[in-house]
């Protein structure tokens, strides 16, 4: 993860211990293994005797995710009923939550069905004494915004008592929205929600750090209280960091959202800082949180992204109205988890309360510049690349839905060219076997194609594609470059190996590949150049027992229909990619009865 593990006592006695198992290993190997001293230096033999190379073994997941975050909802108020308009979502805010990899924010509130009781409360006067609650829809709703994960880890998640708890956990069960820091036992309350993204193991905590409500042991669980919330008021939050550290040694990303701070104070607390360090000793490569009510400062706390408050976000008064998303680019490279970008995608709540709406475009770079300011006398350092004055109008420049006006795209590149003596190279035996393959060398055309990534960075890749389509496949993705809908890589298949699993799991889009249909003796389109598969884990190939690649099952209920909000490089009908194919004849497997969301042929 993000931390060195030699750098902290608890990280060096872990270290210590691995340090051990791994001599313990060692010696079992040896003892069991015959010599194979002809393998060579820097490479191992794997039980068919094949060389493998101890770099790439030991190598932990590369990829990158995109992570969003904001502050705290409630239904009170003028929000009341929300949850059950049709259509309604979070206001236009949520393009920055739904184009996001990951969307996480704090549900201020019970979850009940309108039969439970109000919990008792000892920690204000009585006239100060507040209880929030909103329906099972609440999570509908969220959905709708495109939230992926809700924490209910705060000073109100309990107001209904374990009865609304349980109605959450229920409510919870049946929802693809994740609810994390409430539980039946400590084990669950404290457990992570876990979510693949590209093949990066991504972990989601949560608990409260705020002041307890009340005596009762719903507001801090614990062995044998029942119901209840994950709490991190003990010094040292000790089950919280457990619970941590065990994520980071399985996971590639952990992400810590917290319920701390002062009401109304716009500075971190000493406790606050504490327990950010804490954390990020334990392996928390994203400490996040609210209840301050108004924004705080963000930044690295040595490699560990800290951002001690997001305000409120949808509430039932605009007193405290300044609000936005927190959007966070995460590197994982190794294993190793950085936080590489940072935006802020300002916006205000109401006078009257509400859901939030984007600034007036001539007011946002003031509105990030302010957001940025905050850092100021928190300890935390910069992004490095996010900081300073361009930076600051960069993000400020938003357009009229909320989302980041981008700088004009370089020339598009749509280059096409027969195949030279490297490239037959890299793909003789491998995506092409010229005595058994439908089609020749002179039939074939290598393209080089501009894409933009999905961190909205413009690159070129490659594909290979029957020559009688090249042009069709140039022109269609020049109308991707244009409307800038996301790839996430794109190259020659050969570079894994000809595997089309593999190729998958890595998000590859591409083209050309000498093999038959997944389960059959039947060649694919693929094996005559004519088809094109476009991000598979975001749009997997679906089997009636079987989920192609099995990262895609995430994005198997996303609504594909038109005009849906759908996450970034999801396919839906009717958008850009489908009609940019389908105006020129190809045909979209997403319409088949076993849907292949990624693969287009030509017809």
């Amino acid at each position: 993860m993000a931390q060195d593990l030699s750098t902290t006592p608890r990280r060096a006695a872990l270290l210590a211990l691995a340090l051990a198992a791994t001599l313990l290993v060692t010696v079992l190997v040896q003892m069991r293994t015959p010599d194979r001293s002809d393998a060579g230096a820097g490479a191992a033999l794997d039980g068919s005797g094949a060389r493998v190379d101890d770099a790439a073994t030991a190598a932990g997941p590369t990829g990158e995710v995109l992570l969003a975050f904001a502050g705290e909802v409630h239904l009170e108020g003028v929000l009341e009923g929300l949850a059950d308009q049709p259509g309604s979502t979070l206001g236009p805010l949520s393009r920055a939550l739904s184009s996001a990899d990951l969307a996480v924010l704090n549900l201020e509130s019970a979850i009940t069905d309108g039969t439970t009781d109000r919990a008792r409360k000892e920690l204000e006067v009585p006239g100060n004494r507040y209880w929030f609650d909103a329906p099972p829809s609440v999570l509908d709703l969220m959905d709708r915004s495109g939230v992926d994960v809700v924490s209910m880890a705060n000073n109100h998640g309990a107001d209904h008592g374990r009865a609304g708890l349980r109605t959450a956990l229920d409510a919870a069960a049946d929802s693809p929205v994740a609810v994390v820091g409430i539980g039946r036992t400590p084990e669950q309350a404290y457990a992570p929600h876990r979510v693949e993204v590209d093949g990066v193991g991504v972990a989601v905590l949560a608990a409260d750090a705020s002041p307890r409500e009340s005596a009762d042991p719903t507001w801090a669980i614990g062995p044998g209280t029942g119901v209840g919330i994950a709490a991190a008021r003990r010094p040292g939050a000790p089950a919280l960091v457990r619970a941590v550290e065990s994520a980071a040694a399985g996971d590639d990303l952990v992400v810590v959202y917290l319920h701390w701070g002062a009401e109304g104070r716009a500075t971190p607390t000493a406790k606050q800082q504490d327990l950010a360090r804490t954390l990020a000793e334990a392996g928390a490569d994203v400490v996040v949180g609210s209840h301050a009510h108004v924004l705080l400062g963000s930044g690295l706390l040595g490699e560990t992204y800290v951002s001690y408050g997001l305000g409120n976000f949808a509430w039932y008064h605009g007193r405290q109205s300044e609000t936005g998303v927190l959007r966070l680019r995460v590197r994982i490279e190794d294993g190793v988890a950085r936080v590489v970008g940072e935006q802020w995608w300002p916006g205000v709540i109401p006078p009257g309360g509400g859901v939030p709406q984007a600034l007036p475009r001539s007011d946002r770079p003031a509105a990030v510049g302010a957001w940025r300011a905050l850092r100021r006398g928190t300890g935390l350092a910069a992004v490095p690349g996010s900081g300073g004055q361009q930076a600051e109008q960069r993000d400020g420049q938003q357009g009229e839905q909320g989302g980041a006006e981008i700088e004009a795209l370089p020339a598009y590149v749509g280059r096409v060219r027969r195949l030279d003596a490297a490239t037959r190279a890299r793909m003789l035996g491998v995506s092409h076997r010229p005595a058994s393959c439908p089609v020749r060398w002179a039939d074939l055309r290598l393209l080089t194609l501009s894409y933009v990534g999905f961190d909205g960075v413009p690159g070129t890749g490659e594909m290979v594609v029957h020559r009688d389509v090249a042009r069709d496949v140039v022109e269609v993705f020049e109308e991707l470059y244009e409307g800038r809908f996301p790839i996430r890589r794109m190259e020659l298949v050969d570079a894994y190996d000809g595997d089309d699993d593999a190729s998958m799991a890595a998000n590859n889009t591409s083209a050309y590949n000498c093999r038959t249909v997944a389960g059959t003796d039947s060649l694919s389109d693929h094996a005559y150049g004519r088809a094109v598969d476009i991000n598979p884990v975001q749009n997997p190939y679906v089997l009636p027992d079987e989920v192609l690649p099995p990262a895609g099952r995430r994005f198997v209920d996303v609504d594909r229909s038109a005009g849906a909000q759908a996450p970034r490089g999801v396919l839906v009908r009717e958008d850009v990619v489908v009609r940019a194919f389908t105006s020129r004849g190809w045909e979209w497997g997403g319409l088949w009865r076993s849907p292949d969301w990624q693969h287009f042929s030509a017809g």
